[in-house]
């Protein structure tokens, strides 16, 4: 049977273009007989729902073969709408994008339309349809089939606005019914120095421990506020783990369709702000290959420029303007949580001492920011620090003057003074402004995203809630899961709370100043710290 595409017969859309197509369905139907006859089959009415609830979204399948012969059979794409859309940038986030989304049932042939402008999504990809199975894991439990679609868009222009949108057999976002699912994009600034100038002003976020709850949902509305160029989350995302040992056994608690949750939770930024993922203990799924990442890597489509995508699919670098990411996997390093301990055999160390080394002799980043889950310093009565990450990677952070590192782990807001070999360099009370390059390293716990909040032994202290004192006794992992006392004085900020953290980032022109002002904020815009990092833009430095 011929079947419509956007109410154009198939064999005759094959020879027209989009424009020629809109000019067809204008002349041909009106809005009111289009949906009488069903010629525009987007299925308007089962999808109204959706439409209506403001997180509208298409659907997709996959390349053919994915999924075995007749699993779409009977099924109607026009009844089946995309839900929670999520933007990744490729290792080039000049001219790469990920789009990435799911169905609630399988569908033919889903594919991703694109242009610049909402009138004009002449571009069509083809997208890969992933199907994680979930067995039943434990007695009497059902089985579950997830589908997850992904695009993946390489030579676009740098800078540059896109309107995207997501279908399948019996769905096209570009038609009338479903042109409230359009979503957009925007690549990064061009990588280089544009002829001198400083980059544009820009601003990014990050968070860890999210789940799915109202405070999730609060800190994600807050950070849509700031406008963020790309979101960074430290790992443990959704909790359909909440065990997190990464364990065979902890399928009893598992819950596969909390993603799905969370996906719908999250798409009100993810469908138009890059969610840039590192994973956590929580998101290591034994009963999914490899390595408890299958799920992942079902879920999500991130970079592939790490040592191993295969052992370590978290782990990636990009650029965005004049500064360098880096995401780590630290379940590879983990002396508290050891399931994956040592799955790299030092190769991710090895990969990120020579990342860090070409970030630094790359006279176009000013600013490295690093992003993980367990903590290397933290104070709180839970988890504290991890000697693993301590011991692989402090030392490279501080050879390297990493200028920001990012953790979760810890369901808290947490702030140290600059740190050079365990020690406190320079007190960054807020407000002060640090020198990475001469001061050492500051380390962030953000990690209060929305799950359940823990607490510090000592008192809170935060911007207008000073209570400092000269040292805390806390703890760290060490070897084996042991846990060593010790007395700190770099613990600066600490706040129990459902906060997340912004990032400022002011490009100046090579030989001027370059600032990144680090901002926490509470879920309801509250301001509790604030610093800033600066660096001579331009100035490459090269470590021995």
């Amino acid at each position: 049977m011929d079947i419509p595409r956007m109410g154009v017969p198939e064999k005759l859309a094959d020879r027209m273009s989009m424009a020629e197509q809109h000019e067809y369905l204008r002349s041909k139907f009106s809005r009111r007989k289009a949906l009488r006859t069903g010629a525009v089959t987007v299925g308007a009415l089962a999808v109204g729902s959706v439409i209506g609830s403001g997180t509208a979204s298409a659907a997709a399948p996959a390349t053919p073969g994915l999924l075995g012969a007749g699993v779409t059979e009977g099924i109607n794409g026009s009844m089946v709408a995309p839900m929670g859309r999520h933007l990744a940038f490729g290792g080039e986030a000049d001219t790469q994008m990920r789009i990435s989304w799911q169905t609630p049932a399988p569908v033919k042939r889903a594919f991703l339309r694109f242009g610049k402008a909402p009138w004009d999504l002449s571009h069509k990809v083809w997208a890969d349809q992933r199907v994680l199975h979930t067995p039943s894991l434990v007695q009497n439990a059902p089985e579950l089939d997830q589908y997850y679609i992904h695009a993946s868009l390489h030579g676009l222009e740098p800078d540059t606005t896109y309107y995207y949108g997501v279908g399948h057999d019996g769905f096209d976002p570009a038609s009338q019914q479903a042109i409230s699912t359009l979503r957009t994009f925007r690549t990064a600034p061009a990588r280089g120095w544009r002829g001198g100038k400083a980059y544009e002003p820009f601003t990014f976020t990050a968070f860890g421990d999210q789940g799915v709850s109202a405070h999730a949902a609060g800190n994600d509305n807050v950070i849509l506020a700031q406008n963020p160029k790309f979101h960074l989350h430290a790992g443990d995302i959704a909790y359909a783990d909440p065990m997190g040992q990464g364990q065979d056994a902890d399928k009893v608690a598992f819950n596969a369709k909390t993603w799905d949750d969370f996906f719908v939770q999250t798409e009100t930024v993810a469908a138009t702000v890059p969610w840039m993922v590192a994973y956590g203990n929580h998101d290591l799924e034994a009963w999914y290959s490899p390595n408890g990442y299958g799920g992942e890597n079902a879920r999500f489509f991130l970079p592939t420029n790490g040592p191993d995508p295969r052992l370590v699919p978290g782990v990636y670098s990009f650029k965005y303007g004049n500064v360098g990411v880096i995401s780590l996997d630290a379940n590879d390093v983990s002396y508290e949580i050891p399931a994956n301990l040592g799955l790299t055999a030092g190769k991710q160390t090895t990969w990120l001492d020579r990342k860090l080394r070409d970030f630094r002799a790359d006279e176009t980043v000013d600013f490295i920011v690093v992003f993980f889950h367990h903590c290397a310093f933290s104070t709180t009565h839970q988890h504290a620090s991890d000697g693993g990450v301590r011991d692989a990677w402090v030392p490279l952070f501080e050879k390297y003057r990493v200028d920001l590192v990012i953790n979760g782990h810890n369901h808290v807001y947490e702030r140290t003074d600059a740190i050079l070999g365990n020690k406190v360099s320079k007190a960054v009370p807020s407000g002060e402004t640090v020198e990475p390059a001469k001061d050492g390293v500051v380390y962030v716990t953000a990690g209060a995203a929305g799950r359940s909040l823990y607490r510090f032994d000592a008192p809170d202290t935060y911007e207008g809630h000073e209570h400092r004192l000269d040292s805390v006794d806390t703890f760290h992992f060490d070897k084996g899961q042991v846990k060593v006392t010790e007395t700190v004085e770099w613990s600066r900020v600490r706040y129990t709370g459902f906060s997340f953290i912004k990032v400022d980032v002011t490009p100046a022109a090579k030989g001027a100043k370059s600032a990144m002002k680090v901002t926490a904020l509470a879920e309801n815009g509250t301001q509790v710290d604030h610093y800033t990092i600066v660096r001579t833009a331009g100035e490459s430095t090269h470590h021995h």
